[in-house]
């Protein structure tokens, strides 16, 4: 499979969605959508999505009538695009007092409401909450201080001080995460606050004046002391908890020797070790072993190498 096919299969990584960047500098239209009966707003406060709090979860989209007394009020309204249904506007709520949209659902922690829902929603909320998590967080200026404002759609934030008027765009923060192997094993590695028995692929965020390449080795062999001999790129995915773009890559260990603790890996993970497709098989089916979540391309790159073995699809172990 090719590298786009490969990411565009990926958790929240919005397909279907037109971004429509040429509207963005077109006030007038995008006054005319706000007010569209078509157009659908999705709501983000404290940095959660609404979530309905049905038998089966379901992200909520606010019509257009139901969103106007929102939008007059709101620290943040960004034009995420259109999809066949219409236009689609994120809505960053003030963070303080109770939450709003009461009866409607609950505002929901996304990492735990992605996997009930349905993976088209889940995409959109993830773009929704990286937008509103961005503008919270650059509502004043970093060069002078002074507020700033939203332009472009929501995509772009202007320093408003006339001597200074700085352009602030929306960031991410590059990670690389990548499968180490070395013959028909893989290397995972697991951290202590996480789940017991839970265990992970490397990764790490890309240093400043870092290649990609440069960060993988460096993290590979501060997390767990082993050295890569060769890597290769495998996919990308958008991960907004808050706004990450993580790097997928496959790489072959030139060493075997995982050292935890020691100077070369100071505490970075409680424990990683070498682990057969067997050992990986066996441990889900008795329950002593459990891998990241599918929806994450931790799972992927997981299951990529384990499938190419002949102990038959990693999904079906343990369903």
């Amino acid at each position: 499979m090719e590298h786009y096919t490969r990411s565009s299969l990926n958790y929240f990584t919005p397909r279907a969605l037109d971004r429509a960047a040429d509207k963005r500098e077109d006030t007038a239209r995008l006054a005319e959508e706000l007010q569209a009966p078509s157009t659908r707003f999705i709501p983000v406060w404290q940095d959660r999505n609404l979530i309905t709090e049905d038998e089966i979860p379901k992200a909520v989209f606010l019509p257009c009538a139901d969103a106007q007394a929102l939008v007059s009020t709101a620290e943040s309204v960004t034009l995420l695009g259109r999809d066949g249904a219409g236009t689609i506007f994120a809505i960053g709520l003030p963070a303080e007092g109770d939450a709003p949209l009461d009866g409607m659902g609950r505002f929901r922690n996304l990492r735990w409401a992605a996997a009930l829902l349905e993976e088209a929603e889940c995409a959109l909320l993830a773009y929704a909450k990286a937008m509103a998590y961005w503008h919270h967080h650059h509502r004043f200026c970093a060069t002078c201080g002074s507020p700033t404002e939203s332009v472009s759609g929501g995509h772009a934030r202007v320093c408003t001080d006339a001597g200074c008027r700085w352009t602030h765009f929306p960031q991410m923060s590059p990670a690389i995460i990548v499968l180490v192997t070395l013959g028909e094993r893989c290397l995972l590695g697991r951290k202590a606050e996480w789940l017991e028995n839970m265990y992970s692929t490397l990764a790490g965020f890309v240093e400043p004046a870092e290649s990609l390449e440069a960060a993988l080795i460096r993290e590979v062999r501060e997390e767990a002391g082993v050295e890569v001999a060769s890597m290769r790129y495998f996919a990308s995915q958008p991960w907004p908890f808050p706004n990450s773009l993580m790097l997928g890559f496959t790489a072959k260990a030139a060493s075997e020797a995982i050292r935890i603790g020691e100077d070369e890996a100071p505490g970075e993970l409680d424990d990683a070790r070498w682990f057969t497709r067997e050992e990986i098989r066996e441990g889900l089916a008795q329950g002593t072993l459990r891998l990241p979540l599918k929806l994450s391309i931790s799972f992927h790159l997981i299951e990529d190498w384990f499938d190419a073995g002949d102990l038959g699809p990693l999904r079906e172990i343990g369903e």
